[in-house]
């Protein structure tokens, strides 16, 4: 077998997924045997032997992590891909545990699973045995984590989270201000055999060196002004568990040579001591601020950079996490204790989605917050949101486009290029989004897009690819 070819099991209950993975793996050089159960599926592998298994989670007859346990006892080395629509950390946790190799999520292209399929086919064959191999992590706690999502982006942070957890190396969170930094530190301390140790978390920015290094390192009575007795740390106080230290570009150079002796050591001294105290503490570091570029400039240094990212986790912008805005919103506004449920009205769910969100997931909780204390009787209208989301709905871009009108009296031609343009605008050039918008199609889209040359604000990253007459080129899209 080379990394090009292979006998893959596909395991999903609907017959048109099983049909577009099989033409799709088979048109990149596959064999494929597909499977409408979990039943199905292990009784396959009991009769053959695969290279890989494609599989849905959910299932009529069953858990599809039941069948991952079941098929890891019959092929212990099998690289076991999951395909899910509805993501979140304790299931991650969970897959990993019971023996998952790699995640995919819904909706994605053919092209990507073949090509995660041969990634994983080609580390198989180039590993080298270790007596670790079939060690797996239990975890017993599946508790709620805060993390909401099911965005591809989002399965993907919760397949790191999971891996990470196994592990005792150090991790670098990086993501914009409000992107939930915290949350991922304290799902990998929840799922971590740590978990029944400290979780201690401390913000880096505003603190002076002396300040930071005697919260963290602790300090020596009379060691500086204000310090009556003596004083342990944040490193000894997480002992045996985790700190989380965020925003770690804030930092001086002298603090980053006095963490990464920490880190290279595994023993602090409290500031004004020359004692020296061994702490066995998983270190989780975040920033805001990319690290790497940092590092190329002088202000961070580089050897603390390679010490904190072993392991790199990156937050994607709320802005770019298509379809988990609805579900964050809801999840905010039933949150604290709701005595009713609320419902979104359409026009609000519009302005929602059509916003940039510089904020993050913390902007729109705090837009929820203050929906939940202006609404009535549970409906959330538009005007329930702050004015700055509120613009975004269809109502207000049609007042703000008609006094447009009444000044410069456009031909209609104009009228349809200026309404294109501002729905362009105003979903972030995303093609398919304005096509929902407008009620077209997307080949319709990208032949106003091409009339009105209007190619600037649309997302080149959506475009569709089309034949010399403008006609779709056929995908296998889930």
């Amino acid at each position: 077998m080379n990394e090009r070819s292979g006998h893959i099991l596909v395991v999903d209950d609907e017959r048109s997924i099983r049909l577009t993975l099989e033409t799709g793996l088979t048109l990149n050089g596959f064999h494929v045997t597909c499977a409408r159960s979990g039943r199905e599926a292990i009784q396959a592998a009991q009769a053959s032997k695969f290279d890989a298994v494609v599989s849905d989670i959910f299932m009529p007859d069953g858990d599809g992590l039941e069948v991952v346990r079941s098929l890891r006892t019959i092929s212990p080395k099998i690289p076991i891909i999951l395909i899910t629509a509805q993501g979140s950390v304790e299931l991650a946790v969970r897959a990993v545990s019971e023996g998952a190799t790699d995640f995919i999520a819904k909706p994605f292209e053919v092209a990507a699973l073949a090509a995660l399929v041969r990634r994983h086919l080609k580390a198989r064959a180039e590993a080298k045995p270790t007596d670790k191999e079939n060690e797996n992590q239990l975890f017993s706690d599946f508790s709620k984590s805060g993390l909401i999502g099911r965005s591809a982006a989002m399965v993907n942070v919760y397949k790191l989270i999971a891996h990470a957890a196994r592990t005792d190396a150090t991790v670098l969170v990086l993501g914009e201000s409000g992107t939930g930094k915290e949350l991922v530190a304290r799902a990998i301390h929840r799922f971590s055999p740590r978990a029944d140790k400290p979780f201690l978390a401390v913000n880096c920015a505003g603190l002076t060196d002396t300040l930071l290094e005697a919260e963290l390192f602790g300090h020596k009575r009379g060691a500086f002004t204000g310090a009556a007795k003596d004083h342990a740390g944040f490193f000894e106080a997480a002992d045996g568990g985790t700190l989380f230290l965020d925003e770690l570009a804030s930092t001086s150079a002298n603090f980053q040579a006095s963490l990464l002796r920490v880190l290279q050591l595994g023993e602090v001294r409290r500031v004004g001591s020359t004692d020296a105290r061994r702490v066995n503490v998983r270190i989780i570091g975040a920033s805001n601020a990319p690290l790497d570029e940092l590092v190329g400039s002088g202000k961070f240094r580089a050897d603390l950079f390679y010490r904190l990212s072993v392991l790199t986790i990156e937050l994607p912008p709320l802005r770019t996490r298509t379809g988990d805005i609805d579900l964050l919103a809801r999840h905010f506004l039933q949150g604290h204790g709701a005595e009713a449920p609320f419902t979104i009205s359409q026009e609000a769910a519009d302005a929602l989605n059509s916003y940039s969100y510089h904020g993050n997931v913390r902007e729109l909780e705090n837009a929820m917050t203050r929906a939940r204390a202006l609404s009535s009787g549970g409906l959330i209208t538009v005007d329930c949101l702050p004015q700055n989301i509120a613009v975004q709905s269809p109502s207000a871009a049609c007042v703000k486009s008609s006094s447009l009108l009444v000044e410069d009296r456009p031909t209609m031609e104009e009228l349809e290029r200026r309404y294109l343009e501002l729905v362009l605008t105003e979903v972030g050039g995303n093609r398919r989004r304005a096509a929902t918008v407008l009620g077209l199609n997307r080949r319709t889209i990208q032949r106003l897009i091409a009339r009105y040359e209007l190619f600037s604000l649309a997302d080149k990253e959506t475009a569709l690819d089309v034949d010399d007459d403008g006609e779709p080129l056929s995908r296998f899209d889930i």
